[in-house]
């Protein structure tokens, strides 16, 4: 047995109990929690709290000083970011974005190289290092500017999917840079053999993704989601996620973009939103990490003993691309005030560089000391990201509405497809309800925890999705918060209850109809907020009663009044039953208030 080390796990808790520190706070104080987790991973860092430790020792314990450590898990926040990403998109989305992703993306990556290269060359560097050079700073943050507009819920604008296009080019780019750097640092390096080692197998590993997936991944969750199993799909869904971004690694491709099509393949499916739910926690976990590891690796030494060099570096790499991006963007008709939110989120530096500067380093195709100084300029152009999009935010916020670019893009999170309607339970009930809908041309989104159920209604296409709506956030992602009404006709009465008591905590005003066993249940309904709650036993009573009316000669019309008088002569029965236990209760919470401050009242004299 081995014995147990505690500084092994010194790491992980240094950064729960930040994650637990920051973000409450940074929320309170109304800024990024992403800037507060770059600074904290500056001050327990290697260059700040980690080199006082070394000194004294005794702060060993409050210092990230092995960030290597967790860098590797670090990654997956980009990843699980991405792959959120694709879930929200589709390929068709992708494909009406190609003007944006190959048409200014390509602009704005070429241009940016051009005179970052040729302003490195004017500053005497060799040709080839100024190549590198200026492709590694062309490239921008993916990892950081997504959060950021996520953060400030700006991806669903125009400028947040014109930022969004940009940075999957680059992540497009990723193989063949790398190609590059190869082929121009190792002069021995025969052609062929380069491109084989390099593009080649990207291209396998994307085909293989892509098709692989479209196989497979639909099946592969239909059979998870049948097993009923919370944990089994949980580990299914990071199978996928971690699964995808290391087959693309291998390709020589980042590990966000292998991420990126998987929820692509995913977005389309019934088990998207639950895969969303699922995935969510870890994503904001991973992230955090990430920035913390992002700070940490910020040299403050190197940057106070060269204060004008490294600060400059990176003023003028930001200044650069945001001219280009923002003359890209208006050359390619996008409104001036996008162009400019484009400009200031891409303008930084992204992790990227430092890939192809470590590359051309080992290559001796760069000196060291020109990489190093890079690379910090790189990571302070990255600090500046989260004040950009505050900046951006501003300056773009009285952006029009209707711009000419925004319509000939689909809505971000589907929110053009939120139906009237949520039907909570797609059994012989439910399945009635969506008709009886669908017959009035009301669109409604159908919700069901059986699998094969759901598999069936999805090839018939019944708009329905696989899930556990007893959960908020799954209900959020249904989008309940622009629907109209929520429809529960499942016949499990405490899964009713629970859903009905959730969503009206949050939707006070959304009209909810809900099965009921009996009276009594809904009874308890009608305490919990229903708008209508409608009982089996009632209900059956009165169509068995329409029926033997009309065969005893009773005329159609009058039997309809009838049942309908009869309805709503229990529905006024049943609602203020509801109402005067609610009021019951209230004044027995009202007595014992009292009760309780006549005592403590009499304690308080004894004393």
């Amino acid at each position: 047995m081995t014995s147990f080390a505690p500084e092994q796990y010194k790491e992980i808790l240094l950064f729960l109990a930040t994650a637990g520190l920051v973000v409450p706070l940074f929320r309170r104080l109304k800024i990024s929690p992403i800037l507060g987790f770059l600074i904290a991973g500056v001050l327990l860092g290697p260059y700040g709290l980690g080199s006082v430790a070394r000194k004294t020792g005794w702060l060993s314990f409050l210092a990230l000083d092995r960030v290597e450590q967790i860098e590797p898990i670090a990654e997956f926040g980009v990843v699980f970011l991405l792959f959120m990403i694709g879930l929200e998109l589709s390929w068709e989305r992708l494909v009406r974005m190609r003007r944006l992703v190959f048409g200014l993306g390509a602009l704005q990556v070429f241009a940016s190289a051009a005179a970052l290269g040729g302003l490195a060359l004017l500053l005497g560097e060799a040709p080839t290092s100024a190549l590198i050079l200026g492709f590694a700073l062309a490239l921008s943050s993916t990892a950081i500017v997504i959060p950021v507009l996520a953060e400030r819920k700006r991806l669903g604008t125009m400028g947040g999917r014109t930022i969004f296009s940009v940075l999957l080019f680059q992540d497009l780019m990723v193989a063949p840079l790398l190609f590059m750097v190869s082929v121009a640092g190792a002069h021995n390096v025969n052609l062929t053999t380069a491109l084989f080692s390099t593009l080649l197998p990207a291209i396998a590993g994307l085909s293989l993704i892509v098709l692989g997936g479209r196989l497979v991944m639909r099946p592969f969750f239909h059979q998870v989601a049948a097993a009923g199993s919370t944990e089994l799909f949980m580990a299914a869904c990071l199978l996928t996620v971690i699964g995808t971004g290391v087959l693309t690694a291998m390709s020589g491709l980042s590990m966000g973009l292998g991420a990126f099509i998987a929820g692509l393949l995913l977005a389309e499916t019934e088990y998207r939103r639950e895969i969303e739910v699922t995935i969510e926690p870890f994503k904001g976990l991973f992230l955090g990490l990430f920035f913390v590891s992002i700070g940490a690796g910020l040299n403050l030494n190197h940057v106070a003993s060269a204060p004008l060099k490294t600060i400059g570096v990176a003023a003028g790499l930001i200044l650069v691309k945001f001219a280009i991006t923002f003359l890209a963007g208006r050359i390619m008709r996008l409104g001036p005030r996008v162009a400019l939110e484009s400009a200031l989120l891409l303008g930084p530096g992204g992790e990227f560089a430092f890939v192809m500067i470590a590359a051309a380093i080992a290559y001796k195709s760069m000196p060291a000391d020109v990489g190093a100084d890079t690379e910090i300029a790189v990571t302070l152009s990255m600090f500046l990201v989260p004040a950009l999009g505050l900046l951006a935010s501003r300056l773009t916020r009285r952006a029009p509405a209707a711009d000419k670019e925004l319509a000939e893009l689909p809505a971000s999170f589907e929110e053009s497809k939120v139906p009237p309607a949520i039907i909570v339970g797609y059994g012989r009930v439910g399945k009635l309800v969506g008709e009886m809908l669908r017959v009035h041309g009301i669109r409604y989104l159908a919700v069901d925890a059986d699998a094969s159920l759901v598999r069936a209604y999805r090839k018939a296409g019944i708009d329905i999705s696989w899930g556990n709506a007893a959960r908020p956030d799954f209900l959020a992602r249904c989008g309940i918060a622009k629907a109209k009404a929520l429809i529960i006709t499942m016949d499990a009465s405490d899964a009713v209850e629970e859903i009905v008591r959730n969503v009206r905590a949050d939707h006070p005003e959304l009209t909810i109809v809900a099965r009921a066993r009996d009276a009594q249940h809904a009874t308890l309904l009608y305490k919990l907020g229903v708008t209508d709650a409608v009982p089996e036993t009632i209900e059956a009573s009165l169509q068995l009663s329409e029926a033997v009316l009309v065969d005893l000669g009773v005329p159609m019309g009058l039997v309809i009044a009838s049942i309908h008088e009869k309805r709503d002569e229990y529905r006024k029965i049943l609602q203020p039953v509801a109402e005067r236990a609610e009021a019951r209760h209230a004044v027995k919470m009202s007595l014992r208030m009292k009760e309780m401050a006549k005592r403590a009242a009499k304690l308080s004299g004894q004393e």
